[in-house]
């Protein structure tokens, strides 16, 4: 394997290419007309422009991506994560066409795709699950009889989906056909596929995951897990590794129902098993993620794996060079998603000009980015500029240094998520391990935000001030100059 292209953008594209220079693979690029000078490209070996800025017209123009590679005679595709990282027809195309496709095969692609299939799939391997029903529905009445049964609160959730999409809480009976028009009328929208089915509500869930490794000789592994408890919109925005309240016995016993859900479809490569768990610790089967995610660094920094270098390995043949056994691990790590969003106006995205963009740096700091100082943050994409990683001996350590790391993070032009990631660490419901998925519910309000603006501001005011009266002093002083002029 000689050369990959990466068919994807910004950080991840970025972070992919930079493991593959160091194994000594050759990287072609693909970009859309917005982003012509990013980051990604300028760093590729090789680069082609795909199209006209809406995903639709490049990243997720399928046949343009297969017949560039092939006229630049590439050996495999990246997919990172979203666009198509998790489509089976664009996986089918590649192999197709001789390239080999970083990923899962059409199979766990296809089967962990659904919501449906993967449960209808992980039963026989004793994986627990959140009661419910395991088919789609549609009729009305029918889920009404399935939430008496089960009891309410109940969840309504998109078969094809995620990113809470086509998701609805019911309370009660008289709730239900509104909420279920809406979830398959959101979820046929967002996914061109109605079908939902119902579970239990899980009233105060943590969520869980586990990173899964796998190789073409049979071999399965899990990293651990990673804790995501910190959400918006039932989307993370703060995660860590390794989760503040799981035994060694229970992320033994999740580690394993991991391996056998990812057994249960021959599953290939990375990829990661999400799991609820509830106030009790009981834990439950949620889905399957059939690619890199996101979160993947804080996996990284505990355990010394780079899970990209392991991605092309299984790719090109390679056995997994460890096994269960070899895994251990060391320390504590924290991510913050670094969105272009105003957490001050129910996180709505903030685009417009990085006026002023300068990372933190040190030791046990990390960021995965793909902006530079003068870039506009683009309305066709996912808001997020930057993932910012901190590790620690110990996870204090990590909290601390994420404070740090995050008052170092100087970034003007348009708001972000960074005051929300000082908010998080700051708590005592974070730092003391005792929250859920509700935190932001629970916990956070904008006026908290501004408030602490507010103080940083007028601490600033001060030394500024106090700055200044010294400088006045040391200015006030006559300095004799050693000069013939002023002899004279």
């Amino acid at each position: 394997m000689k050369k990959i292209l990466v068919a994807n953008r910004g950080e991840i594209a970025l972070r992919v290419m930079k493991t593959a220079r160091k194994m000594g693979i050759t990287t072609v690029a693909v970009y859309s007309e917005a982003d012509r000078h990013a980051p990604h490209v300028l760093y590729a070996d090789e680069a082609v422009h795909l199209g006209p800025a809406p995903s639709s017209e490049s990243y997720l123009n399928m046949d343009k991506i297969i017949k560039y590679a092939k006229a630049l005679h590439v050996d495999a595709i990246h997919p990172g994560y979203g666009f198509l990282s998790e489509n089976s027809s664009f996986a089918k195309a590649v192999n197709a066409a001789g390239i080999t496709f970083i990923g899962p095969g059409t199979k766990a692609i296809e089967i962990m795709g659904s919501k449906l299939a993967a449960k209808e799939a992980v039963k026989k391997y004793d994986i627990p699950m959140v009661p419910g029903i395991d088919k789609a529905i549609s009729d009305v009445e029918l889920a009404k009889s399935i939430a008496d049964e089960i009891g309410y609160p109940i969840l309504i959730k998109a078969s094809a989906g995620g990113g809470g999409k086509g998701m609805r809480v019911v309370e009660k009976s008289a709730e239900l056909k509104e909420q279920m028009e809406r979830a398959i009328s959101e979820a046929e929208s967002a996914f061109g596929d109605g079908s939902v089915f119902i579970e239990k509500y899980v009233g105060s869930p943590r969520h869980i995951e586990i990173q899964v490794l796998a190789d073409t000789y049979g071999n399965t592994v899990h990293l651990f897990e990673r804790e995501c408890s910190i959400q918006r919109r039932h989307q993370k925005v703060v995660e860590e590794a390794p989760s503040a309240v799981l035994t060694p016995k229970l992320r033994d016993q999740m580690g394993q129902a991991a391996v056998r859900v990812a057994q249960a479809c021959d599953y290939v490569g990375a990829g990661t098993v999400e799991f609820l768990l509830d106030e009790k610790h009981n834990f439950y089967f949620l889905e399957m993620n059939t690619r890199l995610q996101v979160e993947h660094p804080v996996t990284e920094l505990i355990t010394q794996i780079d899970l990209v270098e392991q991605q092309i390995r299984v790719a090109r043949g390679e056995r997994l060079s460890f096994s269960q056994k070899d895994l251990n691990i060391t320390g504590h790590a924290l991510e913050l998603r670094v969105y272009a969003e105003d957490p001050t106006n129910n996180f709505l995205p903030s685009v417009g000009k990085l006026t002023k963009y300068k990372i933190p740096s040190g030791p046990n700091i990390r960021v995965d980015d793909g902006y530079t100082e003068g870039m506009d943050i683009p309305i066709y994409y996912d808001p997020m500029i930057a993932k910012l990683i901190t590790y620690g001996s110990s996870r204090e350590d990590a909290i601390s240094k994420m404070k740090e790391a995050i008052l170092n993070y100087k970034i003007e032009g348009i708001a972000t998520t960074l005051p929300f990631g000082s908010f998080v660490c700051d708590h005592e419901a974070f730092t003391s391990g005792d929250f859920d998925t509700h935190f932001v519910k629970k916990y956070y309000s904008p006026e908290q935000i501004e408030q602490s603006t507010k103080s940083i501001a007028n601490v600033a005011a001060l030394f500024g001030n106090f700055y200044l009266n010294e400088k006045n002093k040391v200015l006030s002083i006559p300095i004799k100059l050693n000069s013939k002029w002023t002899e004279r």
